[in-house]
């Protein structure tokens, strides 16, 4: 893990480049251990219970301090290299069968728990059983419910009730997990099913990590922490507070390939507003010098930190993988044809509306859902419309529609000061290019409108907005734009603008069965490429967030396959 000075990124007005931080400061750095560093954050922190992290900034906290899993993500200062899977507790990134069907991960040695005893192939398995109790344990990522071979009932419930259930000694669910999950030694192996090629990037997140039936409290664990990494309560964790991390006596570096667990001590203090800890860790007073904010600074904030050098200096920015992009509705008559779906995307002004966002430190334009930071992500844009758009070309693909100008359309989306300003932005652009557009601002439950029948029939245009969950755009394309798990007379899950293309389908179904990382990426960026080509989706900007730290905090860097947040496995205080 090298050091990176900062540079120079384009997300300036026009285009041009504009000054910003890279994703590691440029401070001194060091490999030394000890200190205390203080995590300041608004919060809060809804658990630590492994199968209840929804948060992507507090599952990143807990992966990089007392939560390990299977596999995880190397840090890295160059972005290029923070999609690099490796082993975790397992000694390598896991082996499939020869159709993904079966994934088979062997634990390291000496891999303890904060009291002692060896973390064994049973807690994993034990974790993961947890996801299935779906009335105690909420909240957390459930893949495992959706890709484990375990048979479900009719009414789409899993024939395994998790580990609380009060069932017989034979009962089928329980041999169906059993058979499902499976350990042999310090082996353990996952049948799946369906072919599930990314499976071992899967098993990065928080929900299946291991936990120790004997410390397990159930229901009340919500912020139960039982540590397995480099970390541990010294405390119980106090709600709107926060909680005193040190050092785990039974963590070994030799296990660990991924944490340099550098401090021996992290203060983490939530409930103290976004823009107070920026401006205390600015000042750079006694109290904030070894602070480090957990939250991105306020926008206006922001500029001042880029324009001061020793600011600067101690500031990191990075892409957090959240894209905000519009999808016209496929079920209204505006956009029935390509040329009309095309001709919205070539008249969206992506500069207007990130400049309207608070400028370049706060997010860049995209015209793909695709994060920067991932292996499939790409600079092809097929309509080339430029950043600003172009309303000349607009009008004569609206004209090949077929449509009379002006184009009336409903443009959904969720409210907010700030969301007002960036979607009024797009007005001007559109109106040029011959669209009427009205802008419907809902204020509340926004998601769950859209997501209503009647508001296919409603409205033109829907805004969203969306994060991969590990470093694929697996997790990106297919829950967005495959008819085929969203669409039902119910409404259209995630497929806001009802779009259905049986070809679309199946190239996701062969994508995911292809083995090769690299080669199922770039096919990843083909079928994007087609998606943008045919109007599914129209991207807009990529949100930015920008840490700042104070003078004796060192090896700051933010992570952006992990969510853009500060990476702990990295950082340290100078002593």
């Amino acid at each position: 893990m090298v050091g990176a000075a900062g540079c120079s990124v384009l997300g300036g007005e026009g285009g041009e480049p504009s000054s910003t931080p890279a994703v590691a400061a440029s401070h001194d750095r060091t490999d030394e251990r000890g200190g205390t560093l203080k995590a300041l954050s608004l919060g809060p922190v809804l658990s630590w219970d492994p199968q209840r992290i929804a948060a992507r900034d507090d599952a990143a906290f807990a992966g990089r301090t007392f939560l390990r899993t299977l596999t995880a993500y190397q840090p890295s200062t160059d972005v290029r290299n923070q999609s690099r899977l490796v082993g975790d507790l397992a000694t390598d990134t896991g082996t499939p069968n020869k159709e993904l069907t079966s994934w088979s991960f062997t634990l390291r040695e000496g891999i303890a728990w904060e009291d002692g005893s060896k973390v064994t192939c049973e807690d994993v398995k034990y974790g993961i059983s947890r996801t299935f109790a779906t009335t105690e344990i909420t909240g957390g990522a459930t893949d495992a419910l959706a890709v484990l071979a375990v048979p479900k009932k009719p009414d789409g419930t899993s024939v395994y009730g998790g580990p609380y259930a009060k069932v017989a000694a034979k009962d089928p669910g329980v041999a169906a997990f059993d058979k499902a999950v499976s350990c042999s030694g310090p082996t353990i192996t996952f049948l799946l099913a369906a072919p599930v090629s990314d499976f071992n990037e899967m098993v990065t997140q928080a929900a299946f990590a291991p936990v120790k039936q004997s410390a397990d409290q159930g229901a009340d664990g919500i912020f139960a922490v039982f540590s397995n990494g480099p970390y541990k309560l010294a405390a119980p964790w106090r709600a709107s507070t926060g909680g005193s991390w040190v050092r785990n006596p039974h963590w070994k570096a030799t296990t660990d390939e991924v944490r340099g667990a550098f401090p021996d001590r992290i203060d983490y203090q939530e409930g103290i507003e976004t823009q107070t800890v920026a401006q205390q860790i600015m000042a750079d007073g006694d109290n904030a010098r070894e602070a480090v904010a957990l939250g991105s600074a306020p926008p206006a904030i922001q500029q001042h930190i880029l324009t001061v050098d020793a600011l600067r200096e101690r500031s990191v920015q990075a892409g957090t993988g959240l894209v905000d992009y519009l999808v016209p509705n496929l079920k209204s008559p505006m956009f029935a044809k390509v040329e009309a779906r095309q001709a919205l995307a070539v008249a969206t002004n992506r500069e207007a509306y990130v400049t309207a966002l608070g400028g370049g430190s706060t997010a860049l334009p995209t015209p793909s859902v695709i994060p920067a930071a991932l292996p499939a992500a790409h600079d092809d844009n097929p309509l080339e419309p430029g950043r600003r758009g172009d309303a000349g070309r607009a009008k004569v693909l609206l004209g090949k529609a077929g449509l009379t100008i002006p184009v009336p359309i409903k443009v959904a989306y969720r409210s907010s000061p700030v969301a007002d300003k960036a979607m009024a932005s797009l007005v001007a652009g559109w109106t040029e290019a011959g669209f009427a557009p009205e802008l419907v601002p809902f204020k509340d439950d926004y998601f769950t409108s859209i997501t209503q029948p009647s508001a296919g029939t409603a409205y033109d245009v829907f805004w969203s907005n969306w994060a991969p969950a590990w470093a694929s755009a697996s997790t990106i394309l297919p829950a967005l734009f495959d008819s085929s798990i969203n669409l039902t007379p119910a409404g259209p899950g995630r497929d806001y603008g009802y779009f259905a293309d049986p070809e679309v389908n199946q190239e996701i179904v062969r994508i995911n069965g292809i083995a090769d990382r690299a080669e199922r990426e770039k096919a990843w960026t083909s079928l994007d490429v087609r998606l943008q080509t045919t109007g599914a989706y129209i991207g807009l900007a990529e949100r930015r967030a920008l840490y700042i730290a104070g003078s004796d905090v060192r090896n700051l860097s933010a992570n952006e396959v992990i969510g853009g947040v500060v990476e702990f496995a990295d950082i340290a205080v100078r002593r």
